[in-house]
């Protein structure tokens, strides 16, 4: 995908004729998460593969989502902890104090990101996969040209094509939007305004807001709905909502943007109701969507659904030889998925290894501050599937020892769903510290069809927060 949003390149015509060198077992349009994993794989199993990107190798994750954010994260961490250090007894010497230098910190993160792209160029040279630098542009189902950044075209074939181009942020259709940064903006700063406006209140704006207010950013955060992370447990998203509020985030919902404005060096948001808030920057993270602009899919016979490529159960879409995995499917737009399914197909088609992606049971995170971690299903979905007699919650709210010395919050919130019937559990939540990696393990037992009796049987590992999944009251 285009980094600056805009559609692929497309190459001259007419291009030549694919050489008998062009013309490979799988060509692979997309070097990020789930192209890189089905083109190794293939690789491994005897597949002769290209794989064609005009970006940097590694896609959004790599490049400009979750490493990048997660440093982030990690360093705007820092603003707690050296608050709390007098608790512990850690007194600043005069004049060897701390500041915040947020130019450094996001120079080095694009420096780490440039060592991981290196290293992806490696791995792809060390499978034996062809890198074709460039934006890919369907000829015909088989076909697909390519235009690299000298402007020159080069015509590749393949018995199979794989889509795995990834998505994009959409801005909202506002007046004034092109003002505003994307998420990927956020990453190329080289420094930071002294107040912002992030719009949005899905997982993207939510970390945002805590990596800038973390950083020392006055952060104004205005969602449209009438709370955060929609689509996540209530209770979790608003026990996150509170915490960010009384961080000092500037939460406001029910408040939808009207238009962007620029004010000097700075810029105006006007909300929908007519109120006026004045920034150095505002930050629109209001969703993404499957980017196949430029990509020619109807010369190819592709078919697309509400912006989106369908696919069956093993990532085929309605061109049998043409597939597709990760973000263009719009199923589950996570890493991990599109890990796996790009491993999947690569093990089915090439490893005499069938196997399908299992979509039902995936842990997500959102790295917000605090943090918050879940797996299966939500206390709502399990009282739609169950009814609200055929649901039992269990919960435990606490101030971790972590943050027992200083005396602050938030709280940590615990939370299984059980099936009252079977006593099987349902759904496990958890915001705050480490939610993610504490969650990650629930999420084998909860996968293998775990009850609450088993986590009761379980020995608690003490003093540590998430033992608190195994000694909650019945």
């Amino acid at each position: 995908m285009s980094p600056n949003g805009q559609p692929h390149p497309v190459p001259p015509t007419p291009v030549p004729t694919p050489a008998a060198s062009d013309h490979f077992d799988l060509l692979v349009i997309g070097a990020g998460s789930g192209g890189l994993a089905a083109a190794k794989r293939a690789a491994s199993h005897g597949a002769r593969v290209a794989i064609l990107e005009g970006d940097r190798v590694g896609g959004t994750c790599v490049i400009r989502g979750c490493v990048p954010k997660k440093l982030l994260v990690y360093g705007a961490a820092y603003r707690q902890w050296l608050a709390d250090a007098p608790s512990y007894g850690w007194q600043p010497i005069q004049g060897n104090g701390l500041r915040c230098d947020p130019p450094q910190l996001l120079a080095a993160v694009r420096a780490e990101v440039d060592r991981l792209h290196a290293l992806h160029l490696g791995f792809l040279e060390k499978a034996g996969v062809e890198l074709v630098s460039g934006w890919g542009r369907f000829q015909d189902d088989h076909t697909v040209a390519v235009l690299n950044s000298r402007g020159e075209g080069r015509l590749l074939r393949g018995e199979r094509i794989l889509i795995a181009v990834g998505g994009r942020p959409v801005r909202p259709s506002i007046p004034g939007a092109h003002l505003g940064w994307i998420s990927d903006d956020l990453f190329e700063l080289q420094e930071l305004p002294q107040r912002v406006v992030v719009v949005g209140g899905g997982f993207i704006a939510c970390e945002c807001a805590g990596i800038l207010h973390g950083l020392g950013v006055e952060v104004t955060q205005i969602v449209r709905g009438e709370r955060i992370l929609r689509g996540f447990d209530t209770e979790a998203a608003a026990h996150v909502q509170e915490a960010m509020v009384d961080s000092g985030i500037d939460v406001r919902t029910g408040t939808a943007p009207g238009s962007i404005e620029r004010d000097g060096e700075g810029h105006i948001v006007r909300t929908a109701t007519g109120e006026v808030l004045g920034c150095g920057g505002v930050l629109l993270a209001t969703g993404r969507r499957p980017f196949l602009e430029g990509l020619n899919l109807e010369a190819a016979g592709v078919q697309m659904v509400d912006q989106r490529i369908p696919v069956d159960p093993v990532q085929a879409t309605n061109v049998s030889h043409i597939f597709a995995v990760g973000d263009v499917t719009d199923r589950i737009n996570l890493t991990p998925v599109a890990i796996d399914e790009g491993r999947a197909f690569a093990d089915s088609t090439y490893g005499n290894r069938p196997r399908q992606v299992n979509h039902d049971l995936v842990a997500s995170a959102v790295f917000s501050q605090p943090e918050l971690a879940t797996v299966g299903l939500s206390e709502e979905e399990a009282i739609r599937r169950h009814g609200s007699e055929g649901v039992r919650v269990h919960r435990a709210r606490f101030r971790p020892m972590s943050q027992a010395l200083a005396k602050r919050g938030p709280a940590v919130l615990l939370k299984l769903v059980v099936d009252a019937s079977s006593d099987r559990v349902l759904g496990c939540h958890m915001v705050g510290d480490h939610a993610a990696e504490i969650v990650q393990m629930a999420a084998i037992a909860v996968g293998m069809g775990a009850t609450k009796a088993d986590f009761d049987r379980t020995m608690a590992l003490h003093p540590t927060v998430a033992e608190e999944f195994v000694t909650m009251a019945n």
